[in-house]
């Protein structure tokens, strides 16, 4: 059990932008220790520093450490991990949040450079950062991990295919995890958002902003701080309760091939 006397920590995975950094706002301000990550060095300055300058401290210490690492490489997140201080290194909740879509074409016109992105970020780095973090929860005998998916791992749409297959692949992990952390008592979560306006499509796009913001067009889509409120709300439940599945859209998207357009 939790001491609700003391600040809770949880790290996040990909806290630069979108879903990460809002999950960051939101947990630093609600009191937790937080643990952010990503690749990009002065992102992660930048959000530091603002972060203690908005929240300060809380009892035991700052309330964001940054690790800069990408998850895509198991020997970064190892050394990464292992650096941690002494009062950081107990995670009440690990978030796997880094993640991405690169390309939309038919399976027959996909770029490999894409593919292996999409898989090594999604897949991969999932499972690096989990399996360095598990056995600290299993040793204590607690612990919640959060896994981002997408309404993409729920059903397959046209020229999502790679993209889709690692947010299956997600749900799937999610599943497998929750079977055997069971007898640990680690809660296993994963959060599938819809549409949701952040950095994703520009990303997709390989930065084509105009391209990006017509994803959007004729409806009003999810916000990053839209799922960070999810996260925390399956993060804060009590310890007898485990959102095992939340899948979450904007009220005009029904699944994810169906969204209703208004005058588009």
């Amino acid at each position: 059990m939790p001491d609700p006397k003391q600040p809770r920590t949880i790290l996040i995975t990909g806290a630069t932008s979108g879903f990460g950094e809002a999950m960051a706002r939101l947990f630093a301000q609600e009191g937790w220790r937080v643990i952010i990550t990503g690749r990009r060095r002065d992102r992660l300055e930048v959000l530091k520093r603002e972060l203690e300058g908005l929240h300060g401290t809380v009892e035991g210490g700052a309330v964001v450490h940054a690790l800069r690492f990408d998850v895509r490489n198991p020997q970064e997140v190892e050394r990464a991990l292992a650096s941690l201080p002494a009062e950081w290194s107990t995670m009440d909740v690990l978030v796997n949040n880094a993640g991405l879509a690169a390309g939309l074409d038919p399976i027959q016109d996909g770029r490999p450079d894409d593919w292996e992105r999409m898989l090594d970020t999604n897949v991969k780095g999932l499972l690096y950062v989990s399996r360095a973090v598990i056995p600290g929860m299993i040793a204590r005998g607690q612990g919640h991990i959060i896994n981002i998916g997408s309404t993409a791992g729920k059903e397959v749409y046209p020229k999502g295919n790679v993209y889709c297959a690692t947010k299956h692949a997600v749900d799937a992990l999610t599943k497998g995890m929750r079977i055997d952390l069971l007898p640990h008592g680690i809660k296993v979560t994963q959060v599938a958002p819809g549409a949701a306006e952040t950095e994703f499509s520009e990303v997709r796009f390989h930065g084509d902003r105009d391209r990006a913001k017509q994803t959007y067009a004729g409806f009003t889509p999810l916000t990053a701080k839209d799922v960070a409120a999810v996260v925390y709300f399956a993060a804060t439940q009590p310890p007898h309760v485990c959102l095992n599945d939340i899948v979450v859209t904007p009220t005009a998207q029904a699944n994810s091939t169906t969204i209703f357009r208004e005058n588009v």
